[in-house]
């Protein structure tokens, strides 16, 4: 049966939208990480730590659902990266899922309780589950601009030579920091969007400043490496784009500065490096400025443009090989088959714009600022 779009058209769409998920999860369910991560440091009291959680009371839960259909998504899409990924990072994996699952659990079970000892240990409960994913989703990022210590034999079978504690490098950190500093630089924007004039909104606009300022710096720190660090990898054979899905089929080097190529040969892509260094700025003067919601544009595009920058330069890999060049995944050796990219961009035509329809609406109907009054009076908030 002939489709409508070819094999390499597909291909190339859905690396665009796993692009997309990613930065969706990261604009969304990224300012509750850094919210509950500032958590803490902004609230001093049980009636202000209440007034921060519930700034993201109403929404974290379908927040989450843009994590669910990203890795949905690679399982689909790139098989051959999800079994890779998911096997080889199992322990990194583990532990932002431990986290996570602390915040549902800690949203739910804080306020059952009137004691201040058993309210102190949900709210820390609260600061693991912002800030322990939003590093080692940086940490895997990072790891994966190094290439991940995995190799695949003849019969495609995956041999992961790495571990967890061998994860943690001076790059892999970095990625880390500037993930942590970016989606709390976020969370800020969104803490001084939602909460009505007084304290803990003047400390979510202090350490938000930080958090930019801090942005700032680690992304260009990144880049620096990235230019000078040795790193990047580039197909080394002429590839069928079209071709069947066979990491064999094309041979990748480890080539110093390989990240940047991309970037010297189609100069449009500058624009995300820009917007990941401009946004910080954006936010940081609405956040001196008082104007809360031009912080909260700002921290988007900081968040889309330091995203975009990493998928950009690495195109068209998804997946290098540290050990083994040879064997990495690229958007061309690692898809599924033609029919089922096909059939699943049909079904993300449907659904797709029926999901962003109704997450807007849900923003649109329980949008507003969140004071001390009403946490005091209203039951029904955590």
């Amino acid at each position: 049966m002939a489709l409508p779009l070819d094999y390499e058209t597909l291909r190339l769409i859905w690396w665009v939208l796993i692009g997309v998920l990613l930065i969706g999860f990261a604009l969304t369910d990224g300012f509750d990480l850094g919210a509950m991560a500032l958590l803490p440091f902004v609230a001093r009291n049980d009636l202000e730590r209440r007034m921060v959680i519930n700034t993201v009371s109403a929404t974290w839960e379908g927040n989450q659902v843009w994590f669910i259909l990203g890795g949905g998504a690679i399982f689909a899409a790139w098989p051959y990266v999800y079994a890779v990924s998911f096997s080889g990072f199992y322990l990194a994996m583990f532990l932002v899922l431990a986290a996570l699952i602390l915040r549902p659990v800690g949203f739910k079970y804080r306020s059952k309780h009137s004691d201040p000892a058993w309210r102190a240990r949900w709210d820390w409960a609260l600061f693991t589950g912002g800030l322990v994913p939003a590093l080692v989703f940086g940490v895997a990022v990072g790891n994966v601009l190094l290439g991940a210590p995995f190799r695949l034999d003849s019969d495609l079978r995956t041999f992961y030579e790495g571990s967890l504690l061998g994860l943690f490098t001076p790059f892999s950190l970095l990625a880390g920091l500037l993930s942590v500093a970016m989606l709390v630089m976020h969370g800020a924007g969104w803490l001084a969007m939602k909460l009505e004039p007084g304290p803990v909104q003047f400390r979510a606009r202090r350490y938000g400043a930080v958090a930019a300022g801090a942005a700032f710096v680690l992304f260009a720190a990144g880049g620096a490496y990235v230019a000078w660090g040795g790193l990047g990898f580039r197909v080394a054979d002429m590839v069928d784009t079209g071709g069947p899905s066979n990491p064999h089929l094309a041979r990748a080097v480890a080539v110093p500065g390989g990240w940047l190529a991309n970037f010297a040969d189609h100069h449009w892509m500058m624009a995300a490096p820009v917007l990941g260094l401009f946004g910080p700025f954006v936010a940081l003067a609405g956040l001196r400025m008082r104007r809360d919601a031009l912080a909260f544009c700002g921290s988007s595009l900081a968040v889309m443009g330091i995203i975009a920058t990493v998928g950009l330069s690495m195109f068209p890999f998804i997946l290098p090989s540290s050990i083994d060049p040879a064997s990495s995944l690229t958007v061309w050796n690692a898809s599924s088959s033609h029919l089922t990219l096909f059939i699943m961009l049909v079904v993300v035509l449907v659904f797709l714009p029926i999901v962003l329809a109704y997450t807007t609406w849900a923003y649109r109907v329980m949008f507003g600022r969140v004071g001390a009054e009403e946490v005091r009076l209203n039951p029904d908030m955590y």
